[in-house]
């Protein structure tokens, strides 16, 4: 999950919220959209163990 922040960067967060602090997890911050996507895709992968 990708979201604007008002500095004009992307920050990727996890799809669940954490349990322990019942927020998003911050998964990186991109200079452009097109950085956190090709991240977000990258982390979707390891995460089935790739």
């Amino acid at each position: 999950m990708i979201r604007k922040l008002k500095s004009g960067e992307y920050r990727l967060y996890s799809r669940k919220k954490d349990p322990k602090t019942g927020k998003r997890r911050n998964l990186g911050t991109f200079s452009t959209r097109k950085k956190a996507e090709a991240h977000e895709r990258a982390v979707q992968f390891f995460k089935r163990g790739g």
